[in-house]
């Protein structure tokens, strides 16, 4: 039976859950909720924005005038370095208290440009701002979580293109079960699970979107979101801080195939939320992991129609509409020219 005509069930080994794929859903009308365009043209310096260089900030800060990556504590931080919390625990009911750090990164002083549309050398600098934070803070914190949300469909308030860094003394649930997985999968082969998974990929070549000499971007096989990509290096490493100056520079290229093709789907800036998993700072082995960024965007059939994940989705299994062969060969498809640039 063609995969792209009926529903079945795909394992996703990283989480061990399964997810419904059904191909024969796109066919349903859509009368349902769209979202607003993005706009079309945004200025290069926004005075009223607090992300721009030399603008005001909460609490009467101020940025610098910087001309490059700017990394700052966040303002309104969801993880603070002391906390006064009592623990409760019992059989049904637990708390704990919990520490950490929050900033902010500006990728550019640009306001009007999102990393698809800047250079490779401009990412590269956020990539070298990425490996500083992991190394920086890797060693005082179990977890280091460095993410962005990008578009006001995934909840982004400000449209200065930026990413977070949340570091915490507690590795999060979807860590933990990624190192559970990962770790019984090298016990049984003596290999990392996602390094096989990509060597796997790289044959079968039907869900790799883009590559170069040190990574490829896939649409997983067990794909939840329309578009999801999964970011992989092909030479295993555990964290980002033991990234080598190569794949670094590798990184930089890869990030902006993947996302101009992103933004070429339907020719808007197409958001989505990713974040990079690496192995925890909890001082055991790591040679199970593979460091590795997930993109999880939302949109569906154009710039205005999104995926939900609600009803089945909240309360039974996660659910696709299309498979993620057909996802990765509409992204092989447009150009790795940036549309704006043409």
């Amino acid at each position: 039976m063609d995969p792209n005509l009926h529903p079945h069930q795909r394992w996703n080994p990283l989480l061990d859950e399964w997810v419904l794929v059904s191909p024969h859903r796109t066919e349903r009308p859509w009368q349902g909720q769209t979202e607003f365009s993005q706009p079309s043209a945004l200025p290069s310096y926004d005075a009223s924005c607090y992300l721009c260089p030399g603008n005001s900030r909460a609490g009467d800060l101020r940025n610098p005038d910087y001309s490059a990556t700017y990394v700052f504590a966040n303002d309104f931080p969801a993880l603070l370095p002391d906390s006064s919390f009592t623990a409760e625990e019992s059989d049904l009911i637990r708390s704990m208290p919990t520490s950490g750090e929050c900033r902010v990164i500006c990728f550019s002083p640009r306001h009007d440009l999102t990393m698809a549309e800047m250079s490779v050398a401009e990412i590269s600098e956020v990539v070298s701002v990425w490996v500083n934070q992991d190394r920086e803070l890797g060693p005082n914190y179990r977890w280091v979580q460095i993410f962005e949300n990008k578009g006001v469909a995934m909840g982004c308030s400000n449209p200065h293109a930026h990413g977070q860094v949340w570091a915490s003394d507690f590795v999060p649930s979807l860590v933990a079960r990624e190192d559970v997985t990962q770790r019984a999968y090298f016990e049984r082969k003596s290999s990392p699970m996602l390094s096989d998974y990509l060597a796997l990929e790289l044959v079968q070549n039907s869900r790799v979107v883009c590559e170069n000499g040190s990574w490829a971007f896939v649409v997983p096989f067990w794909a939840t979101w329309p578009y999801e990509m999964l970011l992989l290096p092909k030479q295993a490493v555990a964290r980002l801080r033991e990234l080598s100056i190569e794949q670094q520079g590798d990184l930089a290229d890869i990030l902006k195939q993947g996302l101009t093709r992103y933004d070429n789907l339907f020719e808007t800036s197409f958001p989505y939320s990713m974040g990079w998993h690496g192995a925890p700072n909890d001082g055991g082995p790591s040679e199970h992991w593979t460091l590795h960024a997930h993109f999880y965007p939302p949109l569906l059939r154009s710039e205005t129609v999104k995926k939900f994940m609600v009803g089945y989705e909240m309360l039974a299994q996660a659910q696709r509409d299309i498979t993620p062969e057909q996802a990765a060969e509409r992204l092989r498809a447009v150009s790795e020219d940036h549309y704006k640039q043409r």
